[in-house]
C-alpha cells in the first residue's frame, strides 16, 4: 500500500496506547488516517487524521463510515483488555469477537486491501522457562482475551481463504513506553516516566526477580504494524512481534543505577499466561527489522549512557 496515492487507513482503538503511536507514525508516512475509539477525540485534530468517537459494534455507524469513505487498509487494535475482560466477559465477547467479525465483513464488502490485526503473545499461554515459542507452536490461551485473539486470527484466515482479504496478524508482547495510562500495569509506563524524577519514587513490578518478561517499546510496535500495512504482500498471515526477553532483576538494577532516587519493588509473581522467550525470526528476517535494546532506550530517557 503506497501512501503517495492518498491511501486511507482506518485505525480502530486509535486513542489507545498503541493506537496513538501508530496514528502519529502513519501521519508522518503521509497516509490519510481515520481513527475511531470510544475515547473522545483530542480537542484539536491533527492534519491528515480524522478522529471519530464511536464503537466498532455500532453497526449503523460503521456501515455509514464504510459507505462514506474509501478505506484501503485497516489496523484493528480496538479490544477489551484482559483485566476488564475478566470483569465483564459479555462485553469482551461482544467487542473482541463480534466487533472483529463485523469489521472483517465490512472489509470484505468494501474491498479493503489489507487488514492488520493486533494480536497478542498471550495466545500461547503459560510456557516453561526455557521454551522459545514460534508461530508453528500450538496456541493455548488461558483467558478470554487470548482466546478471542486466537478466534479472530482463525476468522481472519478463513476470510483470507474464502474472500481474498489480505489479513495478517501480529502477536505482540508486553508493550512499554511513556503514556500507557494503564491502571493495572502502571510499571509499563512508570519505568520511562519516572527516570528523570528528582525526588524519591517507587515503581512496582509484580514479578519475581529471576523471571523473564517479553517486552517491546510502543514505538517499535507501531513500526511493525506500519511495516505489515505497507508491505507489498507479506509472505505469511501470522507473525510474532520482535520482542526482548528481559530478566526482571536486571531491569530493576538498571533503573535504579540510572536514577538512584528510584526504587523498584518486586512482587514475586511467576509469569503466567504468556511465554518468556519468543522466536521472532520470521518477522525480523523477512522485513530486516531491528529494535533498539530496551536498556538503551531506558538510558536515553534517563539522559545516561547505554551500557
Amino acid at each position: 500500500m503506497n501512501p503517495e496515492q492518498n491511501t486511507t487507513v482506518l485505525v480502530t482503538g486509535g486513542r489507545g496506547f498503541i493506537g496513538r503511536s501508530l496514528v502519529k507514525l502513519l501521519q508522518r508516512e503521509e497516509y490519510r488516517v481515520i481513527s475511531i475509539d470510544t475515547e473522545l477525540p483530542a480537542a484539536a485534530g491533527d492534519a491528515g487524521c480524522t478522529e471519530l468517537f464511536g464503537h466498532i459494534c455500532d453497526t449503523v455507524h460503521m456501515e455509514q463510515l464504510f459507505q462514506r469513505e474509501r478505506i484501503d487498509g485497516i489496523v484493528h487494535l480496538a479490544a477489551i483488555l484482559p483485566t476488564e475482560a475478566r470483569r465483564n466477559p459479555s462485553s469482551a465477547t461482544i467487542v473482541n469477537i463480534h466487533g472483529s467479525h463485523m469489521l472483517l465483513d465490512l472489509a470484505k464488502k468494501s474491498g479493503v486491501r489489507r487488514f492488520v490485526f493486533g494480536s497478542s503473545l498471550s495466545v500461547y499461554g503459560s510456557c516453561v522457562a526455557d521454551q522459545i515459542v514460534s508461530e508453528n507452536d500450538r496456541t493455548a490461551p488461558e483467558d478470554l482475551y487470548g482466546s478471542a485473539k486466537v478466534y479472530v486470527e482463525q476468522l481472519g484466515q478463513a476470510y483470507r481463504q474464502a474472500h481474498g482479504i489480505d489479513f495478517v496478524s501480529l502477536r505482540i508482547g508486553r508493550v512499554v513506553g511513556a503514556g500507557s495510562r494503564s491502571l493495572t500495569s502502571a510499571w509499563r509506563s512508570g519505568i520511562f516516566e519516572s527516570l528523570s524524577s528528582d525526588r524519591p519514587m517507587e515503581i512496582e513490578l509484580p514479578y519475581a526477580g529471576s523471571e523473564r518478561i517479553l517486552i517491546v517499546h510502543v514505538e517499535d510496535v507501531a513500526r511493525m504494524l506500519c511495516t505489515l500495512l505497507s508491505s507489498p504482500r507479506p509472505a505469511h498471515g501470522l507473525y510474532n512481534a520482535v520482542c526482548e526477553s528481559v530478566v526482571v532483576d536486571e531491569l530493576k538494577h538498571e533503573i535504579e543505577r540510572l536514577n538512584p532516587r528510584l526504587h523498584v519493588k518486586l512482587g514475586g509473581e511467576a509469569v503466567v499466561g504468556n511465554p518468556r522467550r519468543v522466536d521472532f525470526s520470521r518477522f525480523a528476517g523477512e522485513f530486516d527489522f531491528r529494535t533498539t535494546p530496551i536498556f538503551e532506550q531506558i538510558a536515553t530517557v534517563a539522559g545516561g549512557d547505554a551500557r
